[in-house]
């Protein structure tokens, strides 16, 4: 069995939201993600693993192609292999419980918002060329 404390791994940053692996497992890891206010994640998606979180405090809004949700303290997210999705935090600080599982974590990114000087790499364009987004 594990314990972890949420609140004591919690590390935030302002340049970056942190993403902290508590702890790898086969096929899988769990990890504290800390935001501050209006950080967004790259839009990714992992193909060959789910990705869950749940909302400990604070709170922003996912974005999927097709759908924008409101998340909460106390939201639960599922997303499961292959959907591309977006993080953008509130106004107040926000924790997040990660939870991966499958076969790859790889994240293949094809784009990030509020960072113009980040490019997608060669295996990020030829992954979304062979799995174009609907939108």
């Amino acid at each position: 069995m594990d314990v972890f404390s949420l609140i004591e791994e919690q590390e935030f940053n302002s340049t970056k939201h942190i993403e902290k692996i508590l702890k790898r497992y086969p096929g899988g890891d769990v990890t504290v993600a800390c935001w501050e206010p209006g950080q967004i994640s790259p839009d990714h998606c992992h193909p060959q693993a789910t990705e869950i979180y749940f909302c400990f405090d604070g709170g922003g809004v996912m974005r999927t192609p097709d759908r924008t949700v409101d998340i909460k303290p106390g939201a639960f997210v599922v997303h499961p292999p292959g959907e591309v999705h977006e993080y953008e935090n509130g106004p107040t600080r926000t924790l997040l419980f990660r939870i991966r599982f499958g076969e790859n974590m790889a994240y293949p990114t094809r784009a990030w918002r509020g960072h113009p000087e980040w490019t997608p790499s060669a295996d990020d364009l030829a992954y979304y060329a062979k799995h174009p987004v609907k939108t």
